[in-house]
């Protein structure tokens, strides 16, 4: 492999830096409103912004979502209600140049091709194929796309995000996602923490340089500069390297994202204070489950209350794995409107929603779908795929428009993926360990223990599935809402660039 012959550049050092220094920021709220009876429109633009990560750090150039003239670098959250249809105009105002290192060599990445390219994808949303954000369809500073969002769904935590083919795992690394909330009469119900007490936390890690410019790593091969997956030096949340949040002695909601390239976060409260997730990627789970630590892989969301009463003048810190990233002050006493009774929100509900099962008979096909990892002859990895096939092979997954079916994805590699599939929401049945060397030598399945059911955070919709190494993870899916073709893929960025991503086609 060619060695690069980039001299290297002093890097900034996140935990030498002095923590919980600045205010976790808060991202602009959009609530889109009709007008003389026509469906709700939106106007977003994706434009290049500076901000500051750290009050001791120099500003930052980013890639972020954005309205009017707002220089935030915090996308805004977009928040819908389920069944009244979401227009929103995607204007691309980005610079004509990148400023994060291209793979030519990545399929759909060519040089002919304009250096800055971009598509959005709302994850999670049921959507035509024309405005799902479908890699291929993207667009180029200077122009715009409209979407139409029908949001036929439940309430849910879901994001947008940058899904250009070739380029998502740089245009996301550089800012360009957000969370998209959509709300219902069933969860209006439950008066749950809202307003100022319901706080959208967006998680990732990034490297920078020591003058604060945002760094993404390469191989070194000036001619596949392409790595697999790396782990950042800085923790981010909302923006902000270790910020505090003020808040008062009483129950708050956090709208969780993972919204790393490649990295899981390994969440907790300090001291194993015991927190509640009510809600993962699809909506709400059928009842509150109580937890002291939460695994969250990338792109996956939780829905989360904490409750701060017990701990009134005290601080409580977010930590991943050993490492405090948010810090919690709260005040001494609760704000008025809570010493009053006016606020509606006391206690944690009892039960949540209503998740009916899919029953196994109901399914009329089992796809076994293979996670795939190629090395080359000094053991790097150099491919990913699934089903040992690219993403311009022809489509092979073709299930009927409101058919039910079981994927059983078969990990034959040594990492977790988080696997994803466009338009639909998924139940998870269960994960077994099996041989691998049985299943790559001779194609023979031996399991080594039970099936294992799902965790109970685990119970609602997902649409993003944690898929462990040496596991069989199976899935059952119905395929409603739009007949088009769509795409399943590894949610690690820099896996789903080389060539961990295929399409699907719902055929009516």
């Amino acid at each position: 492999m060619p060695a690069s012959t980039a001299k290297p550049q002093p890097m900034l050092h996140s935990l030498e830096l002095p923590p919980f220094v600045d205010v976790l920021p808060l991202p602009e709220r959009l609530v889109p409103a009709a007008h003389h009876g026509q469906p709700h429109k939106l106007r977003v633009t994706m434009r290049e912004v500076h901000s500051k990560i750290h009050r001791d750090v120099p500003a930052s150039r980013f890639w972020a979502y954005g309205t009017g003239s707002s220089s935030s670098p915090l996308a805004p959250v977009i928040e819908a209600r389920s069944h009244q249809p979401l227009e929103i105009e995607w204007v691309n105002a980005l610079p004509a140049h990148h400023y994060l290192p291209i793979d030519y060599s990545l399929h759909g990445c060519g040089r002919d091709l304009p250096e800055v390219r971009a598509i959005v994808h709302v994850h999670g949303a049921r959507v035509p194929t024309k405005d799902d954000g479908y890699p291929e369809d993207w667009f180029v500073p200077g122009t715009s796309r409209t979407c139409h969002y029908p949001l036929e769904q439940d309430s849910a935590t879901l994001w947008y995000h940058d899904h250009a083919m070739g380029l998502n795992r740089l245009n996301m690394y550089a800012g360009l996602f957000g969370h998209f909330l959509i709300r219902d009469k069933a969860e209006d119900a439950l008066n749950l923490p809202s307003g100022k007490y319901e706080v959208p936390l967006s998680i990732y890690d990034r490297d920078f340089t020591a003058d604060g410019q945002l760094f993404y790593p390469t191989s070194g091969d000036p001619d596949h500069p392409w790595v697999p997956e790396f782990f950042a030096d800085a923790t981010l949340i909302n923006g902000k390297v270790r910020p505090f949040f003020e808040v008062e002695p009483r129950l708050y909601r956090f709208r969780v994202l993972n919204a790393a390239n490649s990295r899981f976060f390994a969440l907790s409260l300090s001291e194993q204070i015991p927190f509640h997730q009510i809600g993962s990627d699809q909506g709400l789970l059928p009842s509150p489950v109580k937890l002291t630590s939460l695994l969250l892989a990338p792109a996956e969301r939780a829905d989360l209350l904490i409750d701060f009463s017990q701990f009134a003048g005290k601080q409580v810190h977010l930590v991943n794995g050993a490492f405090e990233i948010l810090q919690f002050r709260v005040a001494a006493t609760a704000a008025p409107a809570l010493q009053t009774g006016h606020d509606k929100m006391s206690s944690i509900p009892a039960t949540l929603r209503t998740v009916p099962r899919i029953p196994e008979s109901t399914a009329t096909v089992t796809r076994t779908i293979t996670l795939n990892e190629y090395q080359d002859k000094v053991g790097n990895p150099m491919i990913m795929l699934l089903n040992r096939k690219h993403w311009h092979d022809p489509v092979t997954e073709q299930p009927k428009l409101n058919s039910t079916e079981i994927w059983e994805f078969v990990n034959l590699t040594e990492d977790v993926h988080p696997m994803h599939l466009h338009l639909v929401r998924f139940q998870l049945l269960d994960r077994r360990t099996f041989e691998v060397f049985s299943y790559q030598m001779y194609k023979k399945l031996r399991y080594l223990a039970p099936a294992r059911s799902p965790e109970p955070s685990e119970v609602g919709w997902k649409d993003t599935i944690q898929c462990p190494p040496g596991m069989i993870t199976r899935i059952i899916v119905h395929f409603d809402g739009y007949a088009g073709k769509y795409l399943y893929h590894c949610h690690i960025l820099e896996h789903e660039s080389n060539d961990m991503m295929r399409p699907f086609e719902v055929v009516a």
